[in-house]
């Protein structure tokens, strides 16, 4: 597939955009980060926080740790971004946290200064408005479409950013049309200094599971993995591997350890998901640099594209996208896995874990995380046998693309219905 100098920076800049780091996950941090600007919008440390939130926001951000805390939820990352945040660190925007601030968040959150609410009638899944007082001062600033995406800013009664909504959410990448041969192009063919950046993803993500190992996070279903009850039962090989390092991350990250990691399409567990499964299979099969950094993007690119037509939120658990994106870059690394093989291996994943629910982020992400990624390692192996699930089976069709949107609109469509019983389940809890 021809590709213009043009075309392909933009999709460097697509991916530079796209994959970044971030500390804690993208749902309380980015209404920390919104926090945050409405403080620094205030001029002074707020009396009073008013937070509303689309459903999937409240959701992810329930049942979450925040960095540095100790604590769950939503409370103390509003607290902490109005005390510490500063919003040009984005989704790093709490990374100045320290024991005494936290001390100081927690009793802004007994003196019962913050009130989170539904936003009513609000069609965008990802929407965050947080109002700020202090006195007869007020200012508000709110996010949608993006996890750092600012559309409103306000100071007292002076509007100082009005975008529309609609125009907000997906422009570059709408712009950008990609598909999957487009994806796997741009892969194997960009020259290395335009696209090296990547491996700042295999850094970050590799440590945060290295530091996992030395912690009890989460379920600590990675130290697990990566110990001796593990070994005994499933061997120690690059299978293992690639499940304890993948899960040993997330479960550092759900349970709200200061550790960075970088994301992909504003999700942790996504960047953790598309970049350490190809890491580990390339480093346990002597790959050199240029083959990782190759499969690298590949992986992260083919989650961006899928999450073009899913949307940032949705339904459907982002790990299955992420692992799709993981078992493309595998089946590329294990030799001789040329584009139909490739797309065999996405094919042979949307037969298999499409629907898999999101019931928001929490520390048993990691066993979603584990199941994601083993079956990217599965579909590569079928793959490279030139086995692949047919178009007379279930929603793949014989078209890989079109299989893709089949994937995405049951989880950014069908599913709604399914997000909404989710989401009252949860709330519902202990009623």
């Amino acid at each position: 597939m021809v590709m213009d100098q043009l075309e392909r920076g933009q999709i460097v800049e697509l991916i530079k955009k796209e994959v970044i780091p971030a500390i804690g996950c993208t749902e309380p941090i980015s209404v920390a980060l919104c926090v945050a600007k409405a403080t620094e919008l205030l001029g002074c440390k707020p009396e009073k926080i008013t937070v509303y939130l689309s459903a999937n926001i409240l959701k992810n951000a329930m049942g979450v740790g925040i960095p540095g805390t100790g604590m769950i939820g939503l409370p103390i990352a509003i607290a902490l971004g109005a005390l510490v945040g500063k919003s040009i660190y984005q989704l790093e925007v709490l990374k100045d946290s320290t024991p005494e601030t936290v001390t100081e968040g927690k009793k802004f959150v007994e003196e019962k200064r913050i009130h989170v609410s539904l936003k009513d009638n609000i069609a965008e899944k990802l929407y965050i408005e947080a109002i700020c007082e202090a006195g007869d001062k007020i200012a508000t600033a709110v996010i949608a479409g993006g996890h750092t995406n600012f559309i409103y800013l306000s100071k007292g009664t002076e509007v100082l950013l009005n975008i529309e909504q609609e125009c907000s959410t997906r422009t570059e990448e709408q712009s950008l049309s990609l598909c999957l041969q487009k994806v796997y192009d741009f892969a194997l063919t960009t020259p290395l200094k335009e696209i090296r950046f990547i491996l700042e993803t295999a850094y970050l993500n590799k440590k945060a599971a290295e530091n996992s190992f030395q912690g009890e996070y989460g379920h600590a279903l990675g130290k697990m993995l990566h110990g001796s009850k593990g070994t005994k039962i499933m061997g120690d090989n690059t299978f293992t591997h690639i499940l304890s390092y993948t899960s040993a991350a997330c479960d550092a990250r759900m349970a709200g350890a200061m550790i960075p990691v970088m994301s992909n399409s504003g999700s942790g567990n996504q960047g953790i998901s598309a970049t350490l499964p190809v890491v580990i299979f390339a480093e346990e099969n002597k790959k050199s640099e240029e083959e990782l950094i190759r499969a690298l993007i590949m992986s992260h690119l083919t989650v961006i594209y899928i999450k073009q037509s899913l949307g940032r939120l949705s339904a459907l658990c982002g790990c299955v996208v992420a692992a799709t994106g993981s078992s493309c870059g595998i089946t590329w690394l294990m030799g001789g896995g040329k584009y139909p093989q490739v797309a065999y291996a996405v094919q042979n994943m949307v037969a298999n874990l499409t629907g898999m629910i999101c019931d928001g982020a929490k520390p048993s992400c990691a066993l979603k995380v584990a199941s994601g990624v083993s079956t990217a390692v599965l579909s590569a192996m079928m793959a490279m046998e030139s086995k692949c699930v047919t178009s007379v089976e279930g929603i793949v069709d014989e078209d890989v693309d079109q299989s893709i949107r089949n994937l995405t609109k049951i989880g950014s469509l069908a599913m709604n219905e399914t997000d909404k019983m989710v989401l009252d389940i949860m709330t519902s809890k202990g009623k």
